[in-house]
């Protein structure tokens, strides 16, 4: 874990607020995240077509669901390791492409196998979204606002999921369901996902607009054109920004690009600090986000309510989570990323709890399940107050964290490490949920609520403050030597 105090001087954070470029780009980069919540979340809406249509039991319906945070999982290791060789917007620009062409592929899939291989791609994109948004505006965000910009990648993914939902109730509202045929004779959820086709459109537009990262530009000895991006970005001076390039440059490897050997240590296994960003990456998808916002529909469905009335649930609580997010950036450099996590924590596991107390309440009448009295209610507030505990913590604030906690040295491959077992984590949790459904939907959410609460212990005894600190002092252990005889010493940071 980071030390509190580093052998340089204390970081003092840059006065005034982000200028107006810098929050443009950062909103600019954080497109990849509004493609990485409308992709995973549109297939709520086409849930129940899907499993009709194929023939799906609930073993192979998770499959589907699930094979495409498999295929983040890849995506987010390769993310990484792409992007300290062929630079963050140009893996930007590949990660485009497969959304685009992954979003007309699931629309148009003629097989289960089709479907199923078209959303392993849409996931290899989502993986690259979710390393790169963290990593790049973390790179080019001043200290002070670092939080907040870096949530926009949150904001641009819950957004994105609220799209997906809201598209999904509109198709199926005008059209008379979701098995409705439109245009050409394709059945309307299969144009909830070609829909996809058009942020992957300006997602690719802008990976050729924006600028390169300068601590990437730094790392690989482009010290004059890190200078003039730094400069451009925070309308600095000249001799300002080459200090702060200076900085950069003492704390990345010129001789070789990152490896994922770097992240070893000999007495743990992992160093330390990869460990615990491995914890918190994992947790945030254990406790059970993605049950309200990928089998939401299907979930309300299953006990009383009707088609219509469960889209409109779906996108309520999608609603609620773009509204907590905004509260989330009002308060991430404020409040420090330790308490959101710590008070999040808590709001999950209670809420969660309630949840789970309200589906045992459950009663069969006929071939219905239905929620009896004022459970049906207490039920729904509860699942939104867990939305409202997520989004203002771990949802914004485990992406800001693992952009900002690891050393230079090795943080795209850490980071990258760290995104793909999160996503190996909502494989699991995405595949066991229809089982963990049929056997029971209570115990279920107990189990998210016992996940909530190790989440509390892990950032207790394990995370460390980085609000206001300079990547360049972040020092979760030594960094990899460069044996360059050239090599200066640290300087200061900047006053």
């Amino acid at each position: 874990m980071p030390d509190e105090h580093t052998a340089t001087a204390p970081t003092a954070p840059p006065a005034g607020t982000p200028s107006r470029r810098v929050v443009l780009i950062s909103a600019a980069g954080a497109v990849g995240g509004f493609l990485f919540g409308f992709d995973t979340a549109v297939i709520n809406g086409a849930v129940d077509p899907i499993e009709k249509n194929f023939a799906l039991d609930s073993v192979t319906l998770g499959t589907v669901v699930a094979v495409t945070l498999l295929g983040a999982a890849v995506g987010a290791l390769l993310a990484g390791w792409l992007a300290d060789r062929i630079g963050r917007t140009r893996v930007m620009g590949v990660a485009a492409l497969l959304f685009a062409a992954s979003s007309v592929g699931c629309g148009t899939a003629s097989s289960l196998w089709d479907l199923t291989v078209w959303r392993l791609l849409t996931g290899v994109a989502v993986g690259f979204a979710t390393v790169l948004g963290p990593l790049y505006i973390s790179e080019i965000a001043p200290a002070s606002a670092r939080g907040r910009l870096s949530s926009l990648q949150q904001m641009a993914i819950v957004l994105g999921i609220f799209a997906a939902l809201l598209s999904d109730s509109l198709i199926a509202a005008l059209l008379g369901g979701a098995d409705a045929d439109l245009f050409l004779g394709l059945p309307a959820w299969r144009w909830m996902f070609i829909a996809g086709t058009v942020p992957a459109l300006v997602y690719g537009i802008v990976s050729l607009r924006i600028p390169e990262s300068p601590r990437y530009l730094a790392s690989r000895g482009r010290r004059e054109e890190a200078v003039r991006v730094l400069a451009g970005l925070h309308g600095v001076p000249h001799g300002q920004a080459e200090h702060a390039v200076a900085r950069m440059d003492a704390t990345v490897l010129h001789e070789r690009r990152p490896r994922f050997r770097d992240l070893l240590s000999r007495r743990t296994g992992l160093l330390p600090i990869v460990w615990v960003g491995i914890g918190i990456a994992a947790l945030q998808a254990l406790v059970g986000i993605d049950v309200i916002f990928y089998y939401s529909t299907s979930l309300w469905k299953s006990v009383g309510f009707g088609e219509s009335a469960s889209f409109g649930l779906s996108v309520l609580s999608s609603l609620i989570n773009v509204l907590a997010t905004v509260a989330a950036i009002a308060l991430i450099d404020r409040v420090g990323r330790r308490r959101l996590l710590l008070s999040g924590s808590i709001g999950m596991a209670a809420s969660l709890l309630m949840v789970s107390l309200g589906f045992s309440q459950a009663v069969t009448a006929g071939e219905e399940l239905t929620l009896p009295g004022i459970w049906g209610p207490l039920t729904l507030v509860a699942a939104n107050a867990f939305v409202v505990s997520f989004a203002v913590s771990w949802g914004p604030v485990v992406w800001v964290l693992l952009g900002e906690m690891f050393p230079n040295s090795i943080r795209g491959v850490a980071l990258a490490l760290a995104a793909s077992v999160n996503w190996i984590s909502g494989v699991g949790v995405n595949l066991s949920f229809p089982s963990l459904r049929e056997m029971s939907l209570p115990g279920g959410y107990a189990l998210y609520a016992v996940m909530a609460v190790l989440s509390w212990l892990l950032v207790h005894f394990g995370v460390r403050e980085t609000t206001n600190r300079e990547l360049e002092d972040m020092s979760g252990a030594p960094a990899p030597q460069d044996s360059r005889p050239d090599r200066a010493p640290l300087p200061p940071p900047l006053p």
